[in-house]
């Protein structure tokens, strides 16, 4: 080879070198020292710490917290039996997150977290899937279910924890190693104070953290911002956007592969599409499938080319909040401040988002201009979030779903009308997007809207007790397409535990306990029974 040949492969390396993204970490950061004390709370017995590592693991105990249903059941009404039902399910909540021993593995690096506190994860196997020891989407519901098992120190700790991650790293990342911290998670921390305080009314744990709250929102303000342009009016959204290339550290080999698929020029934007597709909790779905001629393979991913409904329903509520809460501690001109940003959020989201004929909310694509106009349940999230100004809109969205054809599905609402194979797709159906769905419809006045609500309740709690039936265990995600069963599809097999669905079945039959049924032969038994029921499991197992 002539040292001509020899000098055009490395310009061109070095050109190449200069157009790609950042890498996925630093090596650098795994070796440096960045420990932060973490705390347990106060409702545990542990006096000892433990040492929790970015790398090679980082070691955290899964909260297996599974509402162990009864064989025979029943009805449960929220004012006596529920409450007992309640307490019998702290018992099983505070023995699965109760520490246990670390898993030893290869000898860890310098790179470590010192946890003091309770972790509580989605399910059985979530801290040796891929690394991550905590899933803040999952937690929002994971605290609902654990506040109403009357563990709110367990909350707090856990909301600590995120607070100090917060303090540390300018946001949460998408899980517990060095890797994730370019990826954030949807921004929940917000919400979950929310629910803490209105439980507790320890409104002094607001006081001492209402500034990190702030930064956390920050963080989507400074790098997770994009305008649309409508109607001839810029307007200013949020998308999840993770600007680094690589194959996903958690995932190389597949991404790796995946990469094969498309030019050896696209492969960085790849990369970085499928990050921010883990950045939104929804890795992967056909939401973020648009951007190749054929619209079921992943290598058509181009998440950040999207603007999520949901991601700005929860930074409109988050706005809500912070403008509450500032208020409530008496600094009027940040409560002004947020109130503003509200609405000049809500006025975005109505103009780009909003679809008066359809009655409903859309992820708007930035490529093409328009909204995909698809079928997700994520289409009502600001109707859960409380971000519209039209009180009406909650009649408009039983239209949707009527029109949609999605009630007529009788064991869950799917994740989308598209199978795809990812799980976040058809025929996946997932418990926080059925209290997307339900609680957005409750929000109306109309009884017959209402009544739909219930029975969509209705049918998410018969699947799940025909599953933990069958299985003795509660599922991350259900396949409804034929009567109900453990979910399937994307990177890994289905997870049991689990956290956001306990916390959703617990959160519905406190809302509808005194109407909720198995649809067993024995649903005449009282609540007292459905107690009785679940003592005798737990003996059982």
């Amino acid at each position: 080879m002539t040292w001509e040949l020899h000098l055009l492969l490395l310009l061109g390396l070095g050109l190449r070198s200069q157009e790609a993204l950042p890498p996925p970490c630093e090596r650098s950061t795994a070796m440096e020292s960045s420990c932060t004390k973490f705390r347990w709370p106060s409702s545990t017995k542990m006096t000892s710490s433990l040492w929790i590592c970015h790398w090679p693991h980082l070691q955290m105990k899964s909260c297996r917290s599974s509402v162990s249903w009864p064989r025979s059941t029943t009805t449960a009404s929220p004012r006596n039996g529920f409450r007992n039902l309640s307490r019998v399910t702290s018992s099983l909540w505070g023995r699965s997150c109760s520490p246990g021993p670390l898993r030893t593995g290869r000898t860890a690096l310098s790179s470590c977290r010192r946890s003091q506190m309770l972790i509580c994860v989605s399910g059985r196997r979530s801290y040796t899937r891929s690394g991550k020891s905590w899933e803040r989407r999952d937690s929002y519901w994971v605290m609902e279910g654990l506040l109403l098992s009357e563990m709110a120190s367990t909350v707090k700790g856990m909301l600590q924890n995120f607070l100090d991650l917060v303090k540390t790293y300018g946001h949460i990342p998408n899980g517990g190693r060095i890797y994730y911290l370019q990826r954030s998670q949807p921004p929940l921390l917000t919400l979950m104070m929310d629910r803490y305080v209105a439980h507790t009314k320890d409104v002094a744990f607001l006081q001492e953290n209402i500034g990190t709250l702030a930064s956390e929102l920050d963080f989507w303000t400074v790098n997770r911002t994009v305008s649309v342009v409508s109607g001839g009016q810029s307007y200013v959204l949020n998308r999840y956007y993770v600007p680094y290339g690589g194959p996903r550290p958690e995932s190389y080999r597949k991404d790796a592969e995946l990469a094969n698929s498309v030019p050896e020029g696209d492969r960085e934007t790849l990369w970085a599409e499928l990050k921010a597709g883990a950045e939104s909790g929804w890795d992967f779905s056909s939401r973020w499938l648009v951007g190749g001629p054929d619209p079921d393979l992943l290598s058509s991913i181009r998440t950040s080319k999207m603007v999520p409904a949901d991601l700005n329903a929860f930074l409109c509520q988050a706005e809500e909040l912070m403008s509450n809460f500032y208020s409530r501690l008496g600094n009027d001109t940040e409560a002004t401040k947020y109130r503003n940003l509200r609405a000049q959020r809500l006025a975005a989201m109505e103009a780009v988002l909003w679809d008066e004929q359809k009655g409903a909310w859309f992820d708007y694509d930035l490529e093409k201009g328009k909204k995909n106009l698809e079928f997700y349940p994520s289409n009502l999230t600001p109707l859960w979030a409380g971000c519209f100004s039209d009180p009406s809109v909650a009649d408009k969205a039983l239209k949707y779903l009527e029109d949609s054809k999605i009630l007529t599905y009788q064991y869950g609402i799917p994740t989308s009308l598209r199978n795809t194979g990812q799980q976040w797709d058809f025929p996946n159906a997932w418990a926080p997007l059925q209290d997307l769905v339900i609680r957005g419809l409750a929000k109306s006045a109309s009884p017959r809207t209402q009544e739909v609500a219930f029975q969509l309740a209705q049918n998410w709690i018969k699947t799940n007790f025909k599953v933990y039936s069958q299985k003795s265990a509660m599922f991350e995600k259900y396949d409804i397409s034929n009567g109900g069963h453990p979910g399937g599809g994307g990177e890994y097999e289905v997870q049991e535990g689990f956290g956001w669905t306990n916390g959703l079945a617990l959160m519905l039959l406190d809302r509808y306990g005194d109407q909720l049924t198995s649809g067993s032969q024995l649903a005449s038994l009282g609540p007292h029974c459905l107690v009785a029921a679940l003592l005798l499991s737990l003996l059982l197992q």
